[in-house]
C-alpha cells in the first residue's frame, strides 16, 4: 500500500483544513458537504472562519502543522485565493510545509504553473460518469503534465459501484485514495433514492462501500479510508495538537484531545470569598475569574465542592474554545 505524504501527516493530525469555497461547477450527488457551507465562499482553516489571511498562519501554528489540505467546493475556482494562502505558508513555515489540493477539474498548463512550487500534491476527483473512460479524460491527461512539472498526483474518489473501471489509471498515478462513502444532510435524499443505508449507529459510513473498492484495493498504490478511522484517529490527533499548544495549566487532556475543567457560578455575595479560598489553595495560574465564574482544574472543584456555594459543573469541550462535549452538574 502506497501512502501519499499528505496522508502520512492526515494519519497524525498534523495537517491544517483550509477549505476555500463552497462553490462547485460539479453537482455530484453524493457531495456530502453541508448546507452551511455548500455555494458560499466562505473560508475555513480547520472549523475557524477565516476573516483576513493571517488567522490562516495562526490557525495552522496553533495545531503545529506540518502541512495544509486545501478543499472545498472546488478550489480552482478562486485560484486567485489558493494562491495567496499556500504562498503565505510556504513563505511562514518554508518549503517543508506539505501542501495537497483536491480538484474535480483537470487543471491546464496555466493553472497548473500558477500552483508549481506552492502545491505539492494534487488529488483529482474524475466525477463517477468519467470512470468508464478514465484514460481518455482530460485528468489523465492533465496527471500526466503535473507529473512531468514535479507534482505528487492522485486521485480521491468516494467508495462507489465501479471503482474497478479506475485501475488502468494505476500506472499513470503515484496513489489512489479511496474515501468510505457518507451520508450527509444535503446527500441525504440521493442516498435513500438509491436504498443506501448505514452501515451502523455510530459512523456515517454507506453499508456495502467497502465491498464495492475490494478488487481496487488488492493494488499497492491504492489506500482505503474509512469513514471510522476519519472520525475517531484523524480528528482526535488534530485535537491533541491544538490541545497541547493552547491548554491551561489547569485543563487536563483526555485521550481524545478534548479538555476539561471545572467551572463555579458563586452567589454574588460570596463571590470574592470564593476567589480568595481557590487562591489560598492553588497557584495563581491554576484558576481564572471570568467576570460571574471562576474556572479552574475539575478535580479541585470536586474535592471542595461541599465548601463552594454555587453552580458547580464539568465542562469537556474541544480545545481553544471549541465545541462543548459534555456538562456535568456537580
Amino acid at each position: 500500500m502506497t501512502l501519499s505524504k499528505g496522508c502520512v501527516l492526515c494519519n497524525q493530525g498534523a495537517k491544517m483544513v483550509l477549505f476555500v469555497t463552497g462553490r462547485c461547477h460539479r453537482s455530484c450527488w453524493y457531495c456530502p458537504l453541508s448546507s452551511e457551507r455548500k455555494g458560499t465562499d466562505t473560508v475555513y482553516a480547520n472549523e475557524v472562519p477565516v476573516d483576513v489571511p493571517s488567522q490562516i498562519i495562526e490557525v495552522a501554528e496553533m495545531m503545529s502543522a506540518l502541512g495544509t489540505g486545501v478543499t472545498g467546493g472546488e478550489p480552482l475556482l478562486v485560484l486567485d485565493k489558493v494562491t495567496e494562502y499556500c504562498r503565505r505558508l510556504k513563505d511562514h513555515f518554508g518549503n517543508d510545509h506539505q501542501i495537497h489540493l483536491y480538484t474535480a477539474k483537470a487543471p491546464d498548463e496555466n493553472e497548473l504553473e500558477q500552483i508549481k512550487g506552492l502545491v505539492d500534491e494534487i488529488r483529482f476527483h474524475p466525477p463517477r460518469e468519467s470512470w468508464d473512460t478514465i484514460l481518455d479524460t482530460d485528468y489523465i491527461r492533465s496527471a500526466k503534465r503535473a507529473k512531468e512539472m514535479g507534482f505528487d498526483i492522485g486521485i480521491e474518489v468516494p467508495a462507489l459501484p465501479g471503482l474497478e473501471l479506475l485501475i488502468p489509471a494505476l500506472p499513470h498515478l503515484d496513489f489512489l485514495n479511496i474515501n468510505e462513502l457518507e451520508w450527509g444532510e444535503t446527500n441525504a435524499y440521493q442516498m435513500r433514492e438509491r436504498g443506501y443505508e448505514l452501515a451502523d449507529e455510530l459512523h456515517n459510513a454507506i453499508d456495502g462501500a467497502k465491498g464495492w473498492a475490494e478488487e481496487l484495493c488488492r493494488h499497492d498504490k491504492v489506500h482505503w479510508c474509512s469513514s471510522g478511522f476519519k472520525d475517531s484517529v484523524q480528528l482526535r490527533e488534530r485535537l491533541k495538537r491544538i490541545a497541547r499548544n493552547t491548554a491551561r495549566p489547569f485543563d487536563e487532556i483526555t485521550d481524545d484531545g478534548t479538555i476539561v475543567y471545572g467551572i463555579l457560578e458563586p452567589v454574588q455575595e460570596q463571590k470574592e470569598a470564593v476567589a480568595r479560598f481557590c487562591g489560598e489553595r492553588l497557584e495563581p495560574d491554576s484558576f481564572e475569574e471570568h467576570g460571574d465564574r471562576i474556572e479552574m482544574a475539575w478535580w479541585f472543584l470536586e474535592k471542595y465542592a461541599d465548601e463552594l456555594q454555587g453552580k458547580k459543573y464539568v465542562i469537556e469541550r474541544y480545545p481553544h474554545g471549541g465545541m462543548v462535549v459534555e456538562m456535568t452538574p456537580l
